[in-house]
Order: structure tokens, then sequence, then C-alpha cells
């Protein structure tokens, strides 16, 4: 504060030290009223605020709470009008309520004070409810305090904020200018709760298992490397709770899941983010079939929760996700949409033709690689879904049952929808012996360059010989989910703080 007869103090008497001479002339306007409401004993950054409402409720329920009044508080978002009485938007988490100020009824010193408010200032008001001759539900304003000064302006309400790059990077803002954003992470926040309510209705226990591994574990996936200190050795950011969960299994846990972040350092694209939130989900005496039965339902009834119905569209797509869902064995779907049986082919054989289709193969890749890469390039930019893709190659699979037809092939499926991969699940591999022998063929193909391969993990095997159930076990990418069911084409729309590379000015 300042003492009575001195001198006002100015931005740019105090602009040195704060550096303000880089400032535009609209933030230079900011600060100085910053001082201006200091020198005036009002403190621009209040403390509590007691509301008696939200903006959305007082627009619900107006013909009830017409004349009475109300606190209420939020961001300033638009100003009109001027002289003796001026409107003004309030935004609070529910929504927008006009709020109305005139001269005589605040009295003059409290209306100059209130022309002084900037877009993006954050007020509490006190007034009366009432309908404008326009008929708008507004609050006609009795008392303000001013609880946060906006020191830079916000994007043009107007116009919205469109600059993707800038929505990414900061998203408070993004927040602010575009309330369907908004809209977008509470349908993410139910269908989280969507998830864990479906699951503790069928009798599964929720539980949390470690982020930081001595062993990263549960798929093919660089990982995220750290160091403890204390321990004095690295770490591994976690790329899946799958060991973790069927550990439970072992334990006598018969039915579990978890919510929660996986990292893997990869590339970041429409579809990826380098740490995703995921639910994993393990029922003891299931299998494939049990899951595939659950994964179905999970999201006919996560479409229902947001949308109402079954039916949901995507980027102009009707999608049906009613149960059942169709189910095709890979190396069907390569034959239907690849033209090619790689069935009876061994794998130099694999490896030739897939070349010869433009495939690239590493040296040394046989006919699971092939298999792979046939799938990845023909088959699933067709998978408009919703379907399984089901019999996938022991070689990329080396957590789940070998089926007992075809041990080539394991008991393992991922459904698709628009193209995208949105979950993976099989019959649980409880072979202490087979999964061995599989952890140890990943770690030749670790040595020979693969660093995506799984790494020797004795502790696993140890728990494996203890004895566990036949099990099924399901993961599902929820990102993807609530992009499927917001319409949002890119992982960073759903994401409220998705990694980018730093700005360079």
């Amino acid at each position: 504060m300042y003492k009575e007869g001195e001198p006002p103090v100015t931005v740019r008497d105090k602009g040195a030290a704060e550096g303000v001479e880089d400032l535009t002339d609209q933030m230079l306007i900011r600060r100085q009223k910053l001082l201006d409401w200091q020198a005036e004993g009002v403190d621009p950054y209040g403390h509590r605020y007691e509301r008696t409402h939200m903006a959305q409720e007082i627009l619900d329920q107006f013909d009830e709470l017409e004349g009475q009044s109300v606190s209420i508080a939020g961001r300033i978002t638009a100003i009109r009008g001027h002289g003796k009485a001026s409107f003004a938007d309030l935004l609070d988490a529910s929504g927008t309520i006009q709020l109305f100020t005139k001269i005589n009824t605040v009295g003059e010193e409290v209306y100059t004070q209130y022309q002084r408010l900037d877009l993006g200032d954050i007020v509490g008001v006190k007034g009366t409810i009432f309908r404008t001759r326009r008929g708008e539900v507004s609050v006609e304003v009795k008392e303000f305090a001013l609880l946060s000064k906006s020191l830079r302006p916000l994007p043009e309400k107007w116009h919205g904020l469109r600059d993707v790059d800038l929505r990414y990077r900061m998203r408070y803002l993004d927040l602010i200018a575009n309330p369907q954003v908004r809209d977008v992470f509470i349908t993410r926040s139910k269908i989280i709760q969507g998830i864990r309510d479906f699951l503790l209705e069928r009798g599964y226990l929720e539980v949390e298992t470690p982020m930081l591994n001595v062993i990263p574990g549960g798929a093919n996936a660089r990982p995220f490397v750290t160091y403890h200190n204390a321990l004095d050795m690295n770490l591994y950011m976690r790329i899946a709770p799958e060991l973790y969960l069927k550990r439970l299994l072992v334990g006598g846990f018969e039915k579990v899941f978890e919510i929660g972040k996986n990292f893997r350092n990869e590339g970041i694209s429409t579809k990826h983010n380098p740490e995703y939130t995921s639910v994993e989900v393990y029922e003891a005496y299931g299998d494939a079939g049990t899951m595939m039965a659950l994964t179905e339902e999970l999201f006919a009834y996560l479409a229902r929760l947001v949308k109402g119905t079954t039916q949901i569209e995507f980027q102009g797509n009707v999608i049906d996700l009613a149960p059942p869902w169709p189910r095709i064995a890979m190396l069907d779907a390569i034959q239907k949409y690849a033209e090619v049986d790689l069935r009876k082919l061994n794998d130099e054989e694999a490896a030739k033709v897939a070349k010869d289709r433009g495939l690239e193969m590493p040296p040394g890749a046989g006919k699971a690689q092939a298999i792979d890469e046939f799938f990845d390039n023909f088959v699933e930019p067709n998978l408009t879904g919703p379907v399984f893709i089901t019999e996938h190659p022991v070689e990329i699979s080396p957590l789940a049952k070998r089926k007992a037809d075809d041990p080539t092939v394991t008991e393992r499926f991922e459904p698709f929808i628009v193209s995208w991969e949105m979950a993976n699940g099989f019959t649980e591999l409880n072979d202490p012996i087979d999964q061995k022998e599989r952890f140890r063929q990943q770690v030749e193909q670790r040595q020979a360059g693969d660093d995506e391969a799984h790494m020797m993990d004795e502790d696993y095997i140890v728990a494996l010989e203890h004895g566990m159930p036949p099990a099924g076990g399901l993961g599902v990418g929820i990102d993807r989910v609530v992009m499927l069911l917001t319409d949002s084409p890119s992982i960073r729309d759903v994401l409220l703080f998705p990694h980018m590379r730093p700005r360079v000015e």
C-alpha cells in the first residue's frame, strides 16, 4: 500500500525490476490497473468467496429464483456497454450468465471500480436475479469483489482459440475460450468413472501396482529409464501392469483391475502419447472368450452412458457397438484384405512374399513378422469395426496361451474400431516352463537389436511356479475410448496436457 501524499507508483517506475519493457501495451495497462487497485487498498488477489449458486443453476431454476439475491463467482469473458449501465458475461464451471450493472444501483465509486475490470478478471458478485427486456436471465450486480486480476489478455472470445499448437500448450486458455473442449474432458471423467462402476458391479477388485519397475514387462515396448539414488540402480517406468496383476491371481485374488498410467518411449502421433491411461482386467478361471464378452459389454455400456445409445458417430461414420461383435482370425483377415495365404509358407517363404509386396522385413525376420507387417499395412486400415481379430502368432504374443488345436497361434484377441486397436486380451499363459522359454526367445530378440522385446523376469517365473489358475486378461486404452466416444480424431484432443516438443522462440 502507499502512504497518503506520496506520488502514485506507475508500472514504468517498477518496470526495470520486472522486465516490463518486454510487455505489450495492453499488458502494461493491466499492470497499471493492478497498482491502482492496490493504491486504493484493494487486494487484487482475494481470498475465499462464499457462493450460493452456479451460473447454470440460476438459468435452470429461474422461475423459482427470480427476484432472489444470489452470490456467484467466475471469470469475466465479455464486457458490453458504457455510460451509466453495462453488461458482462461471467463464466464458472457450470456455464455463463450475464451480469447487469448500473451506476444508480451500486453508486458512482463502486461503478467506477467495476468499469476498470478487464476480460479475464475473476470476480465475486452479489446481486438479484431478473430477466432483461430481451428475455435473457441475468444477475443485477449489487456488490462485487475482485478475486484475481488477469495480467494477460485472453484470446478474443468471439473468435475462439483456433491455434491448435497453442491450444495444446496452453490448455487453460483452450478451456476458457472453447466450451466444447470442457465437455470433452467432463465426458472423459464420466467414462473413467463408468469403467470403474462397470467392473465393481461385476465383482472385480480395484488394486494398485508399482509404476517404477526393476524389469519392464507386460508388453513389447521401449521403456523410459530413471535412476533411484538411494538404491543406486536404474528403474523403468512401467509399460504395463500385467505381470504384477497376474501375481495377484497367484496370491488368490480372482478378479482384479487397475486404472492407471503406462509409459512407452515411442513416437508421438494422433493415436500415441508417451504416457497414456489404460485399464487392465484379470479374471481367474476365465479365458479369451470371457474377456471378449466383457469387452463388448463394456463398450456398449460406455456408449449408452455417454450417448444414450450403442449407435455412435465418429467422423461422419455411424458405428453400432451393440454385442455380439464379429470375430476373424488374423490369417483369414490377411487372406481377405491382402489376398495372400501365409498358412503353408515357412519363414523364408513368408519373408520373401512380404518383401515382394513392398513390406520392410529386417534380417532374420520370419513368418510371424511377415504376418504382423501384412496385418498392419493391408488389414488394419479396413477394420471399421467393431470386430475382434483373433489367433495371433506365438512369436508376437509372449504372454498368451497357445491354442490347443494349433500351437503356432495363441488364444489372443484385439478389438478394432475405426481402424484403431482399442484393446488387447488373451487367455493367460500359466505354464511357467513355456513362459520361461518365451522370455528366453524375447531376450534373444533383444540381444539382436529389438529394444522393445521383453527382458527375462525370473521373479514372475517363480510366481508362476507356485501355480496361477487359468485366467483371461484384458487391457483397454482409455484415451482411445474417449476419442471414439467424443468424436475426437487426435489423442491430443482428449489429454489435458499432451506432450509437446518445447517451442523454439
